[in-house]
């Protein structure tokens, strides 16, 4: 019998399960604000809608995932379509990519999916609020809810090669700092296996096996192309975003044991080295 998958902020880690579902004939519905982008999705055999704007085919669907961030606080989504989900029996299965962020900061301690939240920033207690509003929306529709906590996402289109190349990135050290990382086909492989499995619902961290510091990421990638490794910057010295500033405010390694354990995820990038040699093989 044929799936659809309704894709919910049809973004770059979506874009990585596609790859994988179109093939085997899956339908998919993607929602995307940018006509642009509602385009190039129609290209690649992915049905396109323009959202918020139009009504959601929650008919049409037999899984669910939403990639969409919360906004002033609340989950778009659920503020304007919860009742619908809550009423869609039909539904086989509901994802939501969320963040580890969700931990906040552990002065590099290690944490599982058995830690509490502790989030530190409001961008972070929104996405606890998100997760429990989708766990409370699935258990009224009686559809298992999988929750991903994501790490730093990079893959193809998504390394550091382009600003190297134009002399543009800096090595930004705070002491003691380390982030965990996740590649993109690592998440589309993980979601494919949670789609396929038989769980109710589930918390999943989603990380590589090997947090490190992002100075050494940076290093190594430059060694990659075989050019100079920039010069170290201190964090309070550095030329960040108040975006990519607060992200050092939590330190933190996160583990991953559960995924592994219970969908049988075998990461194919379980490290930067290997992540960051594949994107450079791949873009020739």
């Amino acid at each position: 019998m044929s799936k659809t998958l309704l894709s919910l902020g049809h973004g770059y880690s979506a874009e990585g399960l596609e790859t994988r579902l179109l093939p085997r004939d899956w339908q998919i519905i993607g929602t995307t604000r940018s006509p642009d982008k509602a385009r190039a999705m129609r290209a690649r055999g992915v049905t396109p809608l323009i959202w918020p704007g139009s009504p959601l085919p929650l008919d049409r669907a037999t899984h669910v995932l939403s990639s969409i961030a919360p906004r002033e606080g609340d989950d778009p989504v659920l503020a304007l379509h919860g009742a619908e989900i809550a009423a869609a029996r039909h539904l086989e299965w509901v994802g939501y990519l969320s963040t580890i962020g969700v931990y906040g900061d552990r002065q590099g301690g290690w944490v599982d999916e058995e830690t509490d939240p502790d989030a530190t920033s409001d961008r972070a207690r929104a996405r606890i609020h998100a997760e429990a509003a989708w766990q409370d929306v699935c258990d009224r529709a009686g559809v298992p809810l999988q929750v991903f906590r994501l790490g730093g996402i990079y893959g193809p289109g998504r390394g550091p090669f382009a600003k190297l190349r134009a002399g543009r990135a800096e090595r930004v050290v705070k002491p003691g700092q380390v982030f965990s990382r996740i590649h993109q086909d690592d998440i589309a492989q993980a979601l494919d296996l949670a789609m396929h499995a038989a769980l109710g619902s589930r918390i999943f961290n989603l990380c590589d096996d090997t947090p490190a510091p992002p100075q050494d990421v940076l290093a190594h990638a430059a060694r990659l192309l075989g050019i100079k490794v920039p010069p170290e910057v201190p964090f309070d010295q550095a030329d960040l975003s108040p975006m990519a500033r607060s992200f050092y405010a939590d330190n933190k390694r996160v583990r991953n044991d559960r995924v592994k354990r219970e969908l049988g995820l075998e990461l194919r990038y379980p490290d930067y080295q290997s992540g960051l040699a594949a994107i450079l093989a791949a873009e020739g």
